[in-house]
């Protein structure tokens, strides 16, 4: 569970603050690069403390966390099992369930945006190996002695690389949405809880 002193941060700096600051290279997305998610930005119920901390770490409360944050539960059925857990929960077990679904939806994001780094580089690399292919090719082709079978060999390298290349391009806007998709499901999760506290 992170410390109060990560959640308290996370409060105070807010999304803007955590945004700032020099543009990844490394990230292709067209939206900004958050590393995590602050509470501040999906919950606006109590504030956790030491107490809600150590309740958000029990069996019952990350059971009902877990299979909240899974994307392939479906909101309604998510909405039943927080009604359910709120017939027997006060303010701070609500606030408890949602910090610790926050938490699993955060680590969940940051598998995400981690293979999505690994996805840029891989592109990155592909990108250069088709170049490279080329200037080769171009070489070959002026040499006064021809080897085609060299020739051929790197047409069918850069047309397949080529390929593979524009695919990527292509489910990169699906692979970006996933962070969002957390992010709204954050959101929700928070304002299905929010909806119980007394």
């Amino acid at each position: 569970m992170k410390s109060l002193r990560i959640v308290a941060a996370a409060l105070i700096l807010g999304s803007g603050a955590q945004a700032a600051g020099p543009v990844d290279p490394d990230w292709p997305c067209i939206q900004r690069r958050v590393p995590h998610l602050s509470l501040g930005q999906v919950w606006a119920g109590p504030l956790p403390d030491p107490v809600i901390e150590e309740l958000a770490d029990t069996a019952p409360v990350q059971g009902v966390a877990r299979a909240l944050a899974l994307r392939r539960t479906p909101m309604p059925e998510a909405e039943a099992l927080i009604a359910g857990y709120a017939e027997t929960a006060d303010a701070a077990a609500l606030t408890a369930l949602f910090v610790a679904t926050l938490e699993h939806i955060d680590t969940s994001r940051d598998r995400v945006l981690a293979g999505i780094t690994r996805y840029a580089h891989k592109q990155t690399d592909l990108d250069h190996h088709i170049k490279e292919a080329r200037k080769e090719f171009a070489a070959l082709t002026e040499a006064e002695s021809q080897d085609f079978d060299r020739l051929d060999a790197l047409e069918a390298d850069i047309d397949w690389s080529t390929r593979i290349f524009l695919d990527r391009q292509q489910s990169l806007t699906y692979v970006c949405e996933t962070p969002v998709i957390l992010e709204q499901r954050a959101f929700a999760l928070g304002r299905a809880v929010m909806a119980h506290l007394p």
